[in-house]
C-alpha cells in the first residue's frame, strides 16, 4: 500500500504506534499509576469526610427537630397556664387566703417547669416587646398609634412566640407602633438577631 492509498484510520494508528526502539520505562508508568491511585483515594476519603459531616447535621438536626410537633401542641398549655394566671385580677391575688396564694404559686411553678423542659429540649420563647418587628419571628396583629417609640416598634405581645433550633415553631403575634420616627438601620443587623430570644425561661 502506498503513502496515496492510506486511510485516515491506518494514519492515525502509525501515528499512534511508538516508534521501533523506544519501550516504555516501567518505573515512570508504576509512579503515574501510583500518583492516579492516590489521586483517586484522596478523593475517596474527601467523599467520605462529607458524607460522615452530612450524616451528622443529619443526626443532629432529627435529634432537635423530632420534637417539633409535640413541642407545637405542648405550647397551648404553656398558653392557658398563662392564661388562668392573667385572669386572675391583683387585687384578689393580694387579698388571696392561703388556699388560693398556693394554688396561684402551683400554678406559677407548673408554667416555669413546663418552659424549662421545652428549653432543655431546644425550644425557646420568643420576648419581642420593645423591638424592631421582624417578619421572620413576629406575626403583626395590629397597629398602635405611638409617636413616642420608633415606626415599627413591638409594643404590646398577644401571644408569646417560641423557636426551636434555628426555625420559628409559632411566631409572636404582637402589636406594632405606628406614627413614631422611622429607626435608622443599624450596621450589620440582620433579621435573625432582632427576634428577641429568651433564654431566661
Amino acid at each position: 500500500m502506498t503513502d496515496e492509498n492510506k486511510t485516515p484510520e491506518a494514519e492515525n494508528e502509525a501515528a499512534a504506534a511508538p516508534e521501533a526502539g523506544t519501550t516504555v520505562d516501567p518505573i515512570e508508568a508504576l509512579q503515574a499509576e501510583n500518583a492516579e491511585l492516590k489521586d483517586r483515594a484522596l478523593r475517596v476519603m474527601a467523599e467520605m469526610e462529607n458524607l460522615r459531616r452530612r450524616t451528622e447535621k443529619e443526626i443532629k438536626d432529627t435529634r432537635l427537630y423530632a420534637v417539633t410537633g409535640f413541642a407545637r401542641d405542648i405550647l397551648t398549655v404553656s398558653d392557658n397556664l398563662r392564661r388562668a394566671l392573667d385572669a386572675l385580677p391583683a387585687d384578689a391575688r393580694e387579698s388571696a387566703d392561703a388556699g388560693l396564694t398556693a394554688l396561684i404559686e402551683g400554678v406559677e411553678m407548673t408554667e416555669r417547669e413546663l418552659l424549662n423542659q421545652l428549653d432543655k429540649h431546644g425550644v425557646k420563647k420568643l420576648d419581642p416587646a420593645g423591638q424592631k418587628f421582624d417578619p421572620n419571628f413576629h406575626q403583626a396583629m395590629f397597629e398602635v398609634p405611638n409617636t413616642e417609640v420608633p415606626n415599627n416598634t413591638v409594643v404590646q405581645v398577644v401571644q408569646a412566640g417560641y423557636v426551636i433550633g434555628d426555625r420559628v415553631l409559632r411566631p409572636a403575634l404582637v402589636g406594632v407602633s405606628k406614627g413614631g420616627p422611622k429607626e435608622a438601620p443599624q450596621a450589620g443587623q440582620t433579621g435573625g438577631q432582632t427576634g428577641g430570644v429568651d433564654t431566661t425561661a
